[in-house]
């Protein structure tokens, strides 16, 4: 901080996003404060079966393996419980052909890995005093004002902070992106993504397995346990009121129907722990800049499950701004203004761009596979096929979600 108070950077929201980012400032040398409306519960390796398990998990790309690498971040992580997979596969219940992605075929040892979400959260936390983030936790913005040169913020303690640059990262219904005047399109899925995890007759063979239904794409992600490589965290996408009857079913009706809905492609469904949903939409802010806030991850941009890019996306954000940031320093001899418009306007081109053709992708992928009408049900199968006989296509759809 300077003599002046005024701090390089303040991240609001320490999820994955938020918190990533405040490391990756402060390893780079900025004067960061964090604030969080609530310190996260400690990770333990609760097997996936008790009760208070945190359900979300993620499929993890390399790159930003490789950013929590560099800030010193995922070996605790790995050392703890992911899980990698080597193997993707996508087709359709109307049949026609697979997609395949074989991490041999690619000269990988892995595609990636799957990453529960309270383990990052836990393991970014506790690098972050090491690095020097100044913690405001429990508190929140109640205020925001800016100038030419800074941005105010008020907290609900009582505190007030000042930064030459704020960044949004607390989540789809982000307070601060409302009150820098950023505004946001949305649309409702009306589908929800129900989550649990399950044990399964056959092993995963560290595999991620996606089966689209008319009602939905259905997705087992390979998980780390104890299970004999049996445990994997389920995401099945469904309408509203089907989401709802089976969260609220009894075991066997839902064993019954996810096995079903899974064509038996890992044999009997034996166990499955608490279930939970969560509503899907698109929602894209409609910019990513005002003033001296910048929006990230859910605050900037939510997109359908199906790819599981969600997560990925948010943390490129915080790659390609801190790229941004330290180039600015070297140009100006260590003396850099984080907030400048210049360069924090090319970055949120750039970013919004990426992010909105992605997000409209995944959109015209969910429609044309939640889809029961008869072009539909004839075309998508047939173009899976077509486009795993084609390895320089497949190799170009693993680049681009893996960050390369």
């Amino acid at each position: 901080m300077s003599r002046r108070g005024t701090l390089d950077v303040i991240v609001v929201g320490a999820g994955v996003v938020g918190a990533a980012a405040a490391l990756a400032f402060a390893r780079d040398g900025w004067s960061v404060a964090l604030v969080e409306t609530r310190e996260p519960p400690r990770w333990s390796p609760t097997p996936p079966f008790e009760q208070g398990i945190d359900l979300r998990v993620y499929a993890f790309a390399p790159d930003n393996a490789d950013l929590l690498d560099e800030l010193g971040v995922w070996r605790d992580v790995s050392q703890a419980r992911v899980q990698p997979y080597r193997g993707m596969r996508v087709w359709d219940a109307a049949g026609g052909g697979e997609l395949a992605f074989d991490a041999d075929a690619f000269g990988q040892r892995e595609l990636g890995w799957i990453v529960e979400h309270a383990l990052l959260v836990d393991k970014l936390w506790t690098a972050l005093p090491g690095a020097g983030v100044h913690l405001h936790c429990p508190d929140s913005v109640v205020g925001l004002e800016q100038d030419d040169h800074a941005v105010h913020l008020q907290l609900d303690s009582g505190t007030r902070l000042r930064a030459r640059l704020v960044v949004a990262a607390d989540g789809a219904g982000s307070k601060l992106r409302s009150l820098a005047g950023i505004e946001t399109a949305a649309h409702d899925y009306h589908q929800r993504g129900l989550v649990a995890f399950v044990e399964s007759e056959q092993p995963h063979q560290d595999t991620c397995w996606q089966r689209f239904l008319p009602t939905g794409p259905l997705a087992f992600l390979p998980f780390a346990s104890g299970h004999d490589g049996r445990t994997s965290s389920i995401v099945w996408t469904l309408p509203d009121h089907e989401a709802e009857r089976l969260l609220h079913a009894d075991e066997s009706t839902f064993l019954r129907e996810l096995e079903t809905a899974f064509a038996g492609t890992l044999g009997a469904i034996t166990a499955v722990s608490a279930r939970a949903a969560f509503p899907l939409r698109r929602q894209l802010a409609q910019s990513y800049v005002s003033g001296r806030v910048a929006v990230a991850g859910d605050a900037a941009h939510v997109v359908h499950p199906l790819a599981g890019q969600g997560v990925n996306l948010g943390l490129r954000d915080v790659l390609a701004l801190r790229r941004v940031l330290r180039e600015a320093r070297h140009r100006h001899a260590g003396h850099a203004d984080p907030g400048a418009p210049q360069a924090l306007s090319r970055w949120a081109r750039q970013q919004r761009s990426d992010n909105a053709m992605a997000a409209y992708a995944f959109d015209g992928l969910n429609r044309l596979f939640s889809n029961d009408g008869l072009a539909a049900t004839l075309l998508r199968g047939p173009l899976l096929g077509l486009a795993g006989r084609l390895p320089p296509l497949t190799h170009a759809f693993w680049r681009r979600a893996a960050g390369r």
